[in-house]
């Protein structure tokens, strides 16, 4: 496998990327893979990992930053703004499409959590994506207004987006970008604030597990006004007749999602359990991303 950095652009920002490409010897334009990264997530972390692991079964696959996160352009940093998250899977195809070594008839997409939710938005509009996969799917807009488990409190929310509306007032004041902090200080914190799943996401993000330097911290809050109204499964009738596959862990509290897009989706689809796997467990940990690799392997090859 050799991995190229590469960059590209994304309705004016220029994204950083990681190009996994087979060195097998093989001859020819491969099938490829986009691969969106989780919600705070960089391409260095769990999208690194499928995206070298999808290379070693023969595919060209590209691991990128989204719009300002990571290596990429864009201010101010932590901006989620899931508009533009669509819109950097879409120039993610489009880069994929200028290379030699790729199939620009077998492009397809795999979102990781959010990356899940915006891979199903971008494929429902965009033809040039010929299959589209999830793992832990999201939409993250829903996980801000519901809560993980779909259980939140509404007034929730609604205190959100007007600690929001304030932010931007500020803003105008001159204030300076106001943000809010995506994990608390502690492990201890985490769980009491959100039990299993929230501890694991700390765990991830915050400990020597999986921690990079470039992962988003904080959100700013104009990410939550931009999410208010987001709807990433509203369209995925509009898939069929391309394939879709979503894989979900049984223990994943956030599953309910994958339920939901999937009961939205038209034939042909398929929700594949990994038992015993939380959200989480299926962003790095064995067995789980072994067997979820082994089902993705199968699925895009048959696109």
């Amino acid at each position: 496998m050799v991995r190229t950095d590469v960059t590209f652009p994304s309705a004016g920002l220029n994204l950083a990327g990681h190009l996994y490409t087979p060195d097998d010897g093989a001859v020819g334009p491969r099938p490829a893979i986009v691969v969106g990264h989780p919600g705070s997530g960089v391409k260095e972390q769990t999208a690194a990992l499928y995206a070298l692991r999808l290379a070693e079964q023969g595919f060209v696959a590209l691991a990128f930053d989204a719009a300002y996160q990571g290596e990429s352009e864009g201010e101010p940093r932590g901006l989620e703004d899931p508009a533009h998250r669509v819109e950097d899977i879409k120039a993610a195809v489009s880069f994929l499409t200028t290379r030699d070594e790729v199939d620009a008839d077998r492009v397809g997409a795999l979102g990781i959590c959010a990356s899940g939710g915006y891979a199903l938005a971008a494929t429902a509009s965009d033809h040039r994506i010929k299959a589209v996969a999830t793992v832990s799917a999201t939409d993250i807009a829903r996980q801000f207004r519901e809560g993980a488990d779909g259980t939140q409190d509404p007034a929730v929310f609604q205190d959100m987006l007007t600690a929001a509306s304030a932010a931007r007032t500020a803003e105008a004041r001159g204030e300076g970008v106001q943000t809010f902090p995506l994990f608390p200080d502690t492990a201890e914190q985490a769980r009491a604030l959100g039990g299993r799943h929230a501890v694991e996401g700390w765990e991830y993000y915050c400990s020597d597990r999986a921690q990079h330097s470039r992962s988003a911290k904080a959100f700013t809050w104009s990410s939550i006004d931009r999410m208010a109204c987001f709807d990433a499964f509203r369209f995925a009738q509009l898939i069929a007749p391309r394939p879709l596959l979503m894989i979900a862990g049984r223990e994943a509290v956030t599953s309910w999602m994958s339920v939901e897009a999937f009961q939205n989706a038209r034939v042909p689809k398929e929700l594949h359990w990994i038992d015993g796997a939380s959200h989480v467990d299926l962003y790095d940990k064995e067995p789980y991303v072994g067997l979820a690799v082994e089902k993705l392997t199968g699925f895009f090859r048959q696109a």
